[in-house]
């Protein structure tokens, strides 16, 4: 993945760091973040983030779309489906109403 800066704070990130992303308002899932490197290009420098292939599903937990970095402290980051069982990802529409009634 690129971006345009380095994150000030890259270090944490690779001690067992994840992107998560947003996906119509909810993070579905991660990815594991292997390095974070500067690269020159040009007169300026971009940021290559490398990601795990794999792709973990996660408990699905509303998020406002966001641009730049955040860190997730590992009380706000949604637990792995795996972790409760699910093989498959739980369908939006379930997993929206489940949490709506409390019971997830």
């Amino acid at each position: 993945m690129h971006t345009r800066q380095t994150p000030k704070r890259a270090a944490e990130l690779l001690d067992e760091g994840s992107l998560y992303r947003v996906y119509r308002g909810q993070i579905l899932s991660r990815q594991r973040i292997m390095a974070v490197r500067t690269v020159a290009r040009g007169s300026g420098t971009y940021c290559e983030v490398t990601l795990d292939e794999e792709v973990v599903r996660t408990v699905p937990t509303p998020r406002r779309a966001f641009q730049g970095w955040r860190y997730l402290p590992p009380s706000d980051a949604p637990a792995d489906l795996a972790v409760y069982g699910f093989a498959e990802a739980v369908p939006g529409d379930l997993a929206r109403r489940l949490r709506e009634l409390g019971a997830w």
